[in-house]
């Protein structure tokens, strides 16, 4: 009860009209599990019962979301016959994290459909399960199977989670305020005047914009992760280290991973996965990649970056090397191989290009920043953006030393470790230079899907 009115106000503190709406996403997916328990044995009407509340949640995503993208686009498609459509568009906010919050409920019902999870018949803790709020607005993506038996079982605090929960925080603070938040000055700064910067400066705006973007939502993650762990709660690890991948595979292994293996599992398997035919499993593959596109945000720009990561994927699929890297890279070494730290430079250049296509407002942008940054290219860097590189620095330097564990600042209390003072020490100088060096205040950036 203390989960579920914690998250409740959290959530209507932003604004309180789309309490209605999560909770009608609960309630609605909670009949529905015990609907299908009260069905069993009768497989069509389970059907029914699993597509009704499927489509009514979806129904509810499309219409806030994607309701407007759908209208534009039909009107100027009818527009190219000569055909005035006077369509009705819809003026209202998006709620925060609903598609988040929305894939969470899909999986309690699809799973319990699919006797992956038995349907609960606690109604606080289903509740809790849909609007625990140190993830309800940017994720993990969390399963019923993994997190719903959590509420269903007696916590009491464990200070090494909470030690460990709370270590987590302060780096996710870190990759936020000091990363995420001193670059995206720079980036904004940058992309508002793109076609008048150097090259230089447009290569730097997308290296910085590719850490933004990770510091801002790794750094909400670890902060969402160890919240839940002060509760005693384990989420699932949404970011493993991605700027370390040696191909685009591996790096869609290690990005957002609460989302791209909610797709593995309820999209591309059930399409036919890779068990079929090369030219269907291809098919399959990018079928995802436009649909993880879609999923950020009703606009062709991240139609267009689900389609360029598809490319990127498609040449590893076809030869069989999508699955080539699972182990951390220079597992057990300090230092990469020379092809090691080339396969890593290259593939970070091609997401950064990526990050490029997503960051800009348009496509014609996209490609416009793209070409000013080739060919007005030259070799002189720009005299501003130093501090925000020093940071980077800091943040790979640890994440590089870290890459074998959970997250960045997960230690363990041995070797100079073993003695408080030297742990608190370093808790202190993280504390103290993430408050001195905080960039603006920027909101998160995944808030707006």
């Amino acid at each position: 009860m203390f989960v579920v009115a914690a998250s409740y106000a959290f959530y209507g503190w932003w604004d309180w009209r789309f309490l209605i709406l999560i909770a009608i996403t609960t309630f609605c997916s909670f009949a529905s599990g015990l609907l299908l328990e009260k069905r069993e044995g009768q497989r069509t009407k389970q059907k029914w019962v699993s597509s009704t509340n499927i489509t009514l949640n979806l129904l509810i995503l499309c219409i806030f979301k994607y309701f407007n993208f759908f209208g534009e686009n039909l009107t100027a498609l009818f527009q190219v016959f000569g055909i005035e459509l006077d369509w009705v568009t819809i003026d209202v906010l998006l709620p925060v994290g609903i598609s988040f919050y929305t894939f969470q409920a899909l999986s309690y019902t699809i799973d319990v459909y699919q006797h992956k999870i038995k349907p609960t018949h606690d109604a606080v803790a289903f509740f809790a399960f849909i609007s625990f709020f140190p993830q309800l607005v940017a994720g993990p993506i969390e399963r019923a199977t993994n997190l719903l038996p959590q509420f269903l079982e007696a916590h009491s605090f464990n200070y090494a989670k909470a030690v460990d929960g709370m270590r987590q925080i302060l780096w996710g603070l870190f990759k936020k305020l000091v990363v995420a938040d001193n670059c995206s000055t720079v980036v904004n700064m940058i992309f508002d005047d793109y076609q008048t910067l150097s090259g230089a400066h447009l290569l730097l705006g997308a290296i910085f914009f590719t850490f933004q973007i990770y510091g801002d939502f790794s750094g909400y993650s670890d902060i969402a992760i160890g919240t839940a762990r002060l509760f005693g709660i384990n989420l699932m690890r949404n970011f493993n280290y991605p700027y370390f991948s040696r191909d685009i595979a591996e790096f869609w292994r290690r990005w957002h991973i609460s989302l791209t293996t909610w797709f593995r599992d309820y999209i591309y398997i059930p399409l036919g996965g890779s068990r079929c035919s090369k030219w269907k499993a291809m098919r399959n593959t990018l079928i995802i990649f436009l649909v993880s596109g879609f999923w950020y945000g009703a606009n062709w720009i991240f139609i267009c970056w689900g389609a360029f990561h598809a490319l990127l994927f498609t040449p590893l699929f076809l030869m069989g090397k999508n699955r080539k890297y699972k182990d951390a890279v220079a597992k057990g070494r300090l230092l990469p191989t020379a092809k090691e730290a080339l396969q890593m430079i290259g593939t970070f250049l091609l997401v950064a290009v990526g990050w490029i296509i997503f960051r800009a407002e348009t496509i014609h942008q996209a490609w416009d920043y793209i070409v000013c940054m080739v060919t007005k290219f030259s070799f002189k860097l720009p005299a501003h953006g130093k501090d925000p590189l020093i940071y980077i620095a800091i943040l790979i330097v640890v994440e590089w030393l870290q890459r074998e564990k959970q997250f960045g600042l997960q230690i363990e209390e041995k070797g100079a470790f073993r003695y408080q003072a030297v742990r608190w020490g370093l808790y202190y100088v993280i504390f103290i230079t993430t408050l001195l060096l905080a960039g603006q205040q920027e909101e998160f950036i995944y808030f707006q899907f």
